[in-house]
């Protein structure tokens, strides 16, 4: 079993430059949503550096006292829907695509904040739904702050969506949006695509992908292709999660099958998770290779609209909701064989992230992930983009293949420990002063 104790105990010492500095981490929220989540976990390990770090949030839910939040609940309500009526708007009231662009407007700023004021750093994050606009960093660089903004999804250099997915008009300049209605060439997002790059053209930003893969489209943009842009993975509590599992994990999972595969999101059937893939490449299993589906219990978590989807799953499953309790997920890794993540949007997954930390073999399909993390048929699975097929293929290997735990965790414990993280952003910060 691995340590649950922390790698590093003795805090390093901080450069020169950072010392009496005071970072500003800013994120729409600080507990709800995987980019809340590591926003805070950073800002933690951030502090346990050493650094005066604090975090400014729309939404708190967290009871955090280095944590605050701009505006009240009437305000933030107000501005969040004034800003979805604006993007339905633009969409000719399609409420398919809703939560699939932002356009920044009637947005809360924060440079007359304290804490905005008193920072020598200010860190974006994902500040989309009513938290900030272009205009309002501006006025941050105007008061004489350092700015980096850490990228969370492609808004940052596209017009005005999180992910453009087959769509490349971001490499050019944004317009004839196919999340619009009615787009066309001069529509909302070639405006607001305008707007970021006077901005950029303008204000120095140093701008942080949280995968290899959003660090290459970022560079293929025209917005960010000539800035300052780089790779810094998410913290994640590696040392919380254990390989070996507890001897009375069967008897809660209600299993006797010895082969365990796990799928998990927070929004299990959203199109970006693959969901349609994983269940048609389990469906080949069950169907040319019985002995082993026999021998094999699907397990998957996350929220789903659509539970009817899960009927036409051949292999034995069972779905377990969201799971809100980490002890239960960390026992669920640590038995696991397999955690098969069909995300298609190039991303690499929390979730994945974890599980490899309790020591399941990873399985999904091939993109830029980032380097060192997953190579193919040694530690992992890397399956042809959206072929459900290879990703079945992939699964029997996983299942088939003799791979230490141990290993896995020490994978992930070497790129995403926070400690590690931290240093990152350190030596980041440091290079701004």
């Amino acid at each position: 079993m691995i340590s649950t104790t922390a790698n590093s105990s003795v805090k390093p010492e901080l450069p020169a430059s950072l010392k009496g500095k005071r970072i500003l981490l800013v994120n729409h929220g600080d507990t709800v949503g995987e980019a809340s989540g590591v926003t805070f976990r950073l800002m933690r390990a951030l502090r346990h550096s050493g650094l005066d770090v604090r975090m400014l949030v729309f939404t708190k839910r967290s009871d955090s006292d280095n944590v605050d939040f701009v505006g009240g609940r009437l305000e933030r309500g107000i501005r969040f829907c004034l800003e979805r009526f604006n993007v339905l708007w633009h969409n000719g009231f399609n409420y398919a695509n809703i939560f699939a662009v932002s356009t920044g407007a009637f947005a809360r700023n924060i440079h007359h904040h304290p804490w905005a004021k008193e920072a020598d750093i200010i860190c974006l994050n994902w500040i989309n739904q009513g938290l900030m606009n272009l205009n309002g960093i501006r006025s941050l660089h105007n008061m004489g702050k350092k700015i980096v903004w850490t990228m969370h999804d492609m808004w940052t250099f596209t017009g005005i969506c999180h992910h453009s997915y087959d769509c490349e008009y971001y490499t050019d300049r944004c317009g004839n949006c196919i999340y619009l209605e009615n787009g066309h060439p001069g529509d909302i997002s070639r405006r607001c695509w305008a707007k970021k790059k006077r901005l950029f053209d303008e204000v120095p930003i140093t701008f942080v992908a949280e995968t290899k893969c959003l660090e290459l489209k970022a560079r293929q943009s025209a917005l960010l292709r000539d800035k300052p842009v780089m790779t810094i993975c998410n913290p994640f509590n590696v040392d919380s999660y254990y390989t070996t599992p507890p001897r009375y994990i069967e008897s809660l999972l209600s299993t006797t099958k010895p082969n365990l595969i796990l799928i998990g999101a927070s929004h299990l059937d959203h199109p970006d998770n693959g969901i349609d893939y994983a269940i048609e490449a389990l469906n080949r299993i069950f169907t040319d290779h019985p002995d082993i589906a026999n021998k094999t219990a699907v397990y998957l978590f996350g929220d789903m609209h659509k539970l009817d989807k899960l009927d036409s799953l051949l292999m034995s499953h069972r779905w377990l909701g969201r799971v809100h309790d980490q002890k239960i997920l960390r026992y669920l890794y640590s038995y696991a064989k397999v955690f098969l993540a069909p995300t298609i949007l190039g991303n690499m997954p929390g979730t994945l992230v974890e599980s490899m930390a309790g020591g399941a073999i990873p399985v999904l399909f091939r993109q830029q992930f980032d380097e060192g993390v997953i190579s193919h048929r040694e530690n992992g699975y890397l399956a042809a983009y959206k072929d459900s097929n290879d990703l079945a293929e992939g699964v029997l290997w996983a299942l088939k293949a003799d791979i230490s735990r141990e290993g896995l965790h020490e994978t992930i414990r070497e790129r995403y420990s926070p400690d590690i993280i931290a240093r990152q952003y350190i030596d980041l910060f440091d290079s701004l002063m």
